[in-house]
């Protein structure tokens, strides 16, 4: 168990320094017959993280050890910098609870301890102190290392890890935030925040669910996670920025940004359908997706001679297909829309060209009807005028020659005529 803590903090502290380069070969350094095992050189770490000091040591065969007291040295190193001892009520306040040994049996000979809650005070020198007696009972209570540990504390650069699912419209989906650093000191806080693809300001999501962990990877060191559940939309999240910011104590932050990505599922949309015409079927299939989808026609497993053409828009694949098919009857045709997401498919409806040229070739019947109608009914009226104009006229005539009748002539003849018969 204690290789194990160790193995994970030396590689954290690996990880740490490599950023700056710093050498972490350890040495021994040796007095009589005490010798302490230190790290030469500086031992780099960041704000608001942990450092650990590597440290293992050995004795005079007669003297056993029964405590360690550590000490950070400003001018000197005294009873007044102590930073650990067995005795909490000696320790400077400043470092009351934020230095723990990594194995505290010290008849394992191992001095190594953690400081968390790092700050830049924290930088300086280390100095270990092994308490304890002699075999034969000499007075003597303990001995100090010359040697010393250094420690260089720069600003945190290090950013949260932030782990995005593939998202999907619709489908719920959990992100997670894992703040820097495998400490056990005061447990960091996690804000998520949200900024829309339109360049809105950042705005704290409160409405979704939002948990925290801890996980103990050993007795010293911890991992600090947070959970947000989301229900993606891609109107609303698609190439939106999500940001996962933690911090620590005295006001140390850090924060992680994130593009997220939505896919939408295929989708088969209304205007597809097919139009039979002679004896050609021309179907066309419209599908929308994230990735875009890609459209398959299973009808054509049967067929060797046929077109289709694919055209896209935007987030619409579009495929077009024509076959010579001479029997129509039960006839189905299926368009299948696919993707990394998912599959649809859907029947398309079949329609039939010559019943809508049956259904246009009446309209010039109409028209023709309505002409004739039109013109028969001018023709009545027509009639109807010159006969009501004839019967205006006869009255006219009738009236001269009756006039005519009434006149007397006044020749000779009629004069005898006229005469009566004696």
């Amino acid at each position: 168990m204690f290789v194990l803590i160790c193995s994970t903090l030396l590689l954290f502290i690996r990880d740490s320094s490599a950023q700056t380069g710093a050498s972490l070969e350890r040495r021994n350094f040796c007095q009589r017959d005490f010798c302490i095992n230190l790290i030469d050189g500086e031992i780099t770490a960041e704000a608001g993280l942990c450092v650990v000091i590597p440290c293992s040591f050995t004795t005079n065969p007669m003297f056993t050890p029964r405590g360690f007291v550590w000490f950070k040295c400003e001018n000197e190193c005294s009873a007044s910098n102590m930073i650990f001892s067995s005795d909490s009520s000696k320790v400077q306040s400043a470092f009351r609870g934020r230095v723990s040994l990594l194995q505290p049996d010290v008849s394992k000979r191992d001095c190594s301890i953690i400081i968390n809650d790092l700050t830049a005070s924290d930088s300086g020198l280390y100095q270990l102190r092994v308490t304890g007696f002699h075999f034969f009972g000499k007075p003597e209570d303990g001995y100090t290392f010359s040697s010393t540990a250094t420690v260089s504390v720069k600003e945190l650069i290090q950013k949260p890890t932030v782990m995005v699912p593939p998202l999907t419209e619709g489908w719920q989906s959990t992100l997670s935030c894992t703040a820097p650093g495998l400490c056990s000191g005061s447990a960091p806080e996690f804000t998520w925040m949200w900024r829309g693809g339109g360049g809105e300001k950042d705005s704290h999501i409160t409405g979704n669910i939002i948990d925290f962990a801890i996980e103990n990877l050993n007795a010293v060191s911890q991992r600090h996670s947070s959970t947000i559940t989301l229900n993606p939309s891609f109107t609303q999240h698609h190439n939106s920025e999500i940001t996962c910011r933690v911090n620590f104590v005295n006001n140390i932050t850090t924060e992680e940004t994130v593009t997220l990505k939505v896919n939408l599922y295929p989708k088969i949309l209304n205007s597809s359908k097919c139009e039979v015409q002679s004896d050609v079927l021309t179907c066309v299939c419209a599908s929308e997706g994230l990735p875009l989808p890609t459209i398959k026609w299973p009808l054509l497993e049967n067929h060797t001679q046929y077109s289709v053409t694919t055209t896209v828009t935007s987030n619409t694949v579009t495929s077009t297909l024509a076959l010579t098919l001479k029997d129509q009857s039960n006839t189905v045709v299926e368009c299948v829309s696919s993707s990394e997401v998912g599959n649809v498919e859907k029947s398309l409806s079949m329609i039939t060209s010559e019943r809508r040229k049956d259904q246009h070739s009446l309209i010039p019947w109409v028209v023709v009807a309505a002409v004739s109608l039109s013109v028969n009914v001018v023709l009545i009226i027509s009639l109807m005028l010159l006969w009501n104009k004839r019967k205006e006229v006869k009255p006219n005539q009738e009236d001269t020659t009756y006039m005519s009748l009434k006149k007397r002539d006044q020749s000779a003849e009629y004069d005898v005529i006229g005469q009566p018969l004696n």
